[in-house]
């Protein structure tokens, strides 16, 4: 009697994402589910593969919101040099490292912290030379927090390569304001969500 809801329970909490080409292709994942946590979805990631196809390969990534982990690890399947993953819940930055030693991607690396706070060491970092630049940047953050908004002004100071390319999703008709000198290359709704792909230019 006590073993039912705990396994009940088990289950409730984990899930699992595909990795849709590349590598790794037809790979699942386990994920954690939890609040604020929005795996993209499949139909979702394959049109945004399809739009960043001329961008991945050899390029240095940056998934600010990894959650689950879907894009990262896609982007990672499909020829990324390196990424970085950063995720603020404990329980969803440990799966992502558990997923990271099941892929045996030593190209990666998993950060568990706030990514506004990391983004502001990075900025400490620009000013001091040291240059930590990203060329594709995945912005993904739970919804009606303006963390969208927050994190492009922190991007836009010092951490993006030239001619960098962002991908951002938010809930759709959002206030958020992105920097003027990203430049809208492509836009598509589904359901209730906005996602679109940006390419930064310098101010």
């Amino acid at each position: 009697m006590n073993k039912r809801p705990q396994k009940s329970k088990q289950t409730a909490t984990k899930g699992n994402i595909r990795i849709i080409a590349g590598k790794h292709r037809g790979r699942k994942l386990p994920v954690i589910l939890a609040e604020g946590l929005r795996p993209t979805t499949d139909r979702v990631k394959e049109t945004v593969f399809n739009w960043l196809m001329p961008y991945i390969q050899q390029s240095v990534c940056l998934d600010c919101f990894a959650g689950s982990g879907s894009l990262g690890f896609e982007a990672l399947s499909r020829g990324a040099e390196q990424i970085t993953l950063l995720e603020l819940n404990k329980a969803a930055a440990n799966q992502l490292r558990q997923n990271q030693q099941l892929l045996k991607a030593e190209n990666m690396q998993i950060v568990h912290t706030d990514s506004l706070s990391y983004l502001r060491d990075l900025q400490a970092l620009h000013k001091k030379g040291d240059k930590p630049l990203f060329d594709l940047v995945f912005l993904d953050p739970p919804f009606h927090k303006q963390l969208a908004e927050q994190a492009a002004i922190l991007l836009n100071a010092g951490c993006l390569a030239d001619n960098a390319i962002i991908y951002v999703e938010t809930e759709q008709n959002s206030s958020q304001q992105l920097p003027a000198n990203w430049q809208l290359l492509k836009e598509k709704n589904a359901g209730q969500v906005s996602y679109r792909l940006y390419r930064y230019h310098p101010e």
